[in-house]
């Protein structure tokens, strides 16, 4: 059986931002949005309300 992707578009959290992550699982997700979040947006402290905020937009891949 083939595993089903996930996916997470970070312009649906930060505006204008167009990178997108797949991975198999979410805590993979988690985990590239956290560094990207880090590299890419300047942010040093990952709040719980961003790590809901991501994990509302991630999307099953059909």
């Amino acid at each position: 059986m083939e595993q089903e992707m996930k996916q997470f578009a970070c312009g649906d959290v930060v505006p204008g931002c167009d990178a997108t992550f797949t991975c198999e699982t979410e805590d993979e997700i988690l985990g590239l949005v956290g560094a990207h979040a880090v590299a890419d947006h300047g942010i040093t402290e990952i709040s719980d309300e961003l790590v809901t905020a991501v994990q509302a937009r991630i999307v099953e891949l059909v």
